[in-house]
């Protein structure tokens, strides 16, 4: 639900979202290296079939984002990952839509961007893999959480009839905030046990 589709927002805020998207997008793919890129068509592919695991939640369904996964591994390349997951949904399964692809990307990639900056400098000092998963787990929700606010916002610049659409996408989303963290945690857990290094932090044990 948080992929806007195409014919809602007034051209201001399509605009307003293809540039910032363009310049995050400059900005980002700068640092890209050569052996940044397995790593990134991995998250890409993992954030593209995470739209495809829908649940039901009331009279509705949701899928899966995983945008905070995907800026715990990424950092500062998580960017153009969500923003090529996107293009590939909306050309191949009609997720969202063409005109608003630079806003579905603000509205999931900003919050994956702050994520990978907030984990980034957390574990820096080394954290043990209880605490660095229990971490991992709080940056996912509040990935989605600052996913569904920023979608909230940009329906909301469509007009106050959206008001009831808006409750639903907040409401909705809750169990996916749940679920989100409770799966960005135990992955994050689970690559400090085992490749470390994907994460690009160091880990000590409980006491150490």
């Amino acid at each position: 639900m948080v992929h806007i589709s195409d014919g809602v927002l007034p051209l201001p805020t399509l605009a307003a979202g293809w540039a910032v998207t363009a310049a995050l997008l400059v900005l980002t793919l700068r640092k890209l290296r050569a052996e940044d890129i397995p790593k990134l068509s991995v998250m890409t592919a993992a954030f593209f079939v995470a739209s495809l695991i829908h649940f039901p939640v009331g009279p509705t369904s949701v899928h899966l984002i995983f945008n905070g996964l995907v800026g715990v591994i990424l950092g500062t390349l998580s960017y153009p990952a969500i923003f090529i997951g996107l293009v590939l949904q909306a050309i191949l399964f009609g997720h969202g839509g063409i005109t608003v692809i630079g806003v579905n990307a603000l509205d999931m990639g900003v919050p994956a961007l702050v994520i990978g900056v907030l984990f980034s400098r957390w574990v820096k000092n080394s954290l043990s893999v209880e605490r660095a998963a229990a971490l991992g787990a709080v940056l996912g929700g509040i990935a989605v959480t600052l996913a569904v606010a920023l979608t909230a916002f940009m329906l909301y610049t469509a007009g106050k009839e959206l008001v009831g659409v808006i409750a639903a996408l907040v409401l909705f989303h809750i169990p996916v905030i749940v679920v989100e963290a409770a799966v960005t945690g135990v992955v994050v857990g689970f690559l400090l046990r085992v490749k470390p290094e994907v994460l690009g932090v160091k880990v000590v044990e409980v006491g150490a």
